[in-house]
This record gives C-alpha cells, sequence and structure tokens, in this order.
C-alpha cells in the first residue's frame, strides 16, 4: 500500500526520459503567453478549446480536443519580404515544457541568438544517433525526420512511439517555421534533466522501468503552485529590463587621472 504524502504536500513523479512524461498541465504554456506574454484569449465556455492571439495578431494558439488529430496549433501570418505563414502542431501527450520552449522561444527577442542553427546538435550531444531518415533517441522511442515530399519540402516531423503501431505523440514543424524555434524545441528535447508530473501516475504512457525512470517525492503544495508564478514572472521580466546603453559610461571628470 501507497503511503500518503505528508499533510499541506503533494506527491511528485520526475520523470525522464522527458519525451515520454505524458502532456503535463496545459497552462504551463498557456497562463505565461496571457499574464507574461500580452496574448488575449476569447471567452466561450461552451466550447472545450483555448484560443490566444499574439498582440500584433500575427500568431494564433489553438488548443483544442481532438483524440484523432493534433491537439495543439500554432500558427503564424506571413511576413512581408521576410516568411511565408508556417505552422508547428503538437498531439495531445506532447509534454507541454517542450511546447512551452517554443512558444517562450517566439516571444523572446533574443532567442534567435541563443539558440543552435543546426536543431540535430543538441540531440546529437545527448546521445542520438543519425540514421537513413534522420535523428533516433538512445532507447529508440523517438524519431525526427525531415520531409522530402513535393508539397513540403523541408517540414520536420518528430514521433514517439511504443513499438512499430502504438504511437504517443507528434509533433510537426512546417517547412517555413522559423530554424530558431525547431532549435528550441530539440534543445528542450535533450535537455536530461527529468520534468516534474502531479497526479499523471495513472495516465503515464508507459510505465516500463526499462523505458522510464520514475522517482516520487513529497513536495510543499504551495511551491508546487508556486512554480507557474515563478515562471510568469521570469518571462514578464524579459519585457522589462532597460535597454543596453549603446556606449560605456564614462567616469566623473574629478575622477579622471591627469596627466
Amino acid at each position: 500500500m501507497t503511503t500518503p504524502p505528508p499533510p499541506g504536500s503533494v506527491e511528485v513523479d520526475f520523470i525522464s526520459p522527458r519525451h515520454l512524461a505524458g502532456g503535463g498541465d496545459p497552462a504551463w504554456v498557456t497562463v505565461p503567453l496571457h499574464r507574461a506574454c500580452g496574448w488575449s484569449h476569447g471567452n466561450d465556455p461552451l466550447m472545450p478549446r483555448v484560443v490566444l492571439s499574439s498582440p500584433d495578431h500575427q500568431a494564433l494558439l489553438r488548443l483544442e480536443p481532438a483524440p484523432d488529430n493534433r491537439w495543439w496549433t500554432l500558427i503564424h501570418a506571413p511576413e512581408a519580404d521576410r516568411r511565408p505563414a508556417w505552422f508547428v502542431s503538437f498531439g495531445a501527450r506532447t509534454p507541454v515544457e517542450l511546447i512551452a520552449a517554443v512558444t517562450d522561444a517566439l516571444t523572446d527577442p533574443s532567442a534567435q541568438a541563443n539558440t543552435p542553427s543546426d536543431p540535430y546538435e543538441p540531440l546529437l550531444q545527448a546521445g542520438w544517433t543519425r540514421n537513413a531518415s534522420g535523428i533516433r533517441s538512445p532507447d529508440s522511442t523517438a524519431d525526427i525526420t525531415r520531409s522530402e515530399t513535393a508539397d513540403s519540402p523541408g517540414a520536420w516531423l518528430v514521433t514517439v512511439k511504443l513499438g512499430a503501431h502504438q504511437r504517443v505523440w507528434q509533433a510537426r514543424f512546417g517547412e517555413h517555421t522559423p530554424p530558431h524555434l525547431i532549435g528550441a524545441f530539440t534543445t528542450a528535447l535533450a535537455d536530461p534533466a527529468p520534468l516534474l508530473r502531479t497526479g499523471y501516475r495513472g495516465t503515464l504512457p508507459i510505465h516500463d522501468p526499462k523505458l522510464i525512470t520514475r522517482r516520487s517525492q513529497a513536495v510543499r503544495a504551495d511551491l508546487a503552485v508556486a512554480a507557474l508564478e515563478e515562471r510568469v514572472r521570469t518571462l514578464a521580466a524579459r519585457h522589462t529590463r532597460p535597454p543596453a546603453s549603446p556606449n560605456p559610461s564614462h567616469p566623473p571628470a574629478n575622477n579622471r587621472r591627469s596627466r
């Protein structure tokens, strides 16, 4: 019999590899976009969906239960003389931390300079291996390939499977998706740090200890809740930092050495 956590605490599971940790709480994506990044949302309580629009109305994130299709869709309007319209989609069991890596990079003006130019790079450093069609995770449950079809050349497809036929989740990056967003996703995917889940013990895609490592720990309930609030504050701070001075300030004249 499992021992219940102490009063005032919740049991948290630390799960790795992260691509088999299950979807997690959608609020990890939607709440910071609204509260820290200024994305607006509609108010239709009769529809089981969330639609968020960027402040410039160029990007739209849609979360809608669709058992036989993608749950998350991010679309972006074309940018004049820069980039055609593009889209990204994620299945229901895509870990929200991986989706958040994409939306965080999209809303961070400095993200392009801080992500790898080759999306495969962080995965190769984490032990993923190249094969004839793309790249595969060390446990052989995740594959990333690039489309070579005429209608979508250069599109990226991420597929997580258990065996030959049991698909866990799939993500698609359209051919015109900014490379730094794909790099942000693969960097988060390659991160060896486990993902935290509460209340997901019965809904993990797999419990096989040969494929996942799960460590349970009792954590104060207020600390578990505070993680989202801290994330919101951190992302909001990106938009309130003072701009860097273009030139270094000079010391006061009376502190300068005379010749």
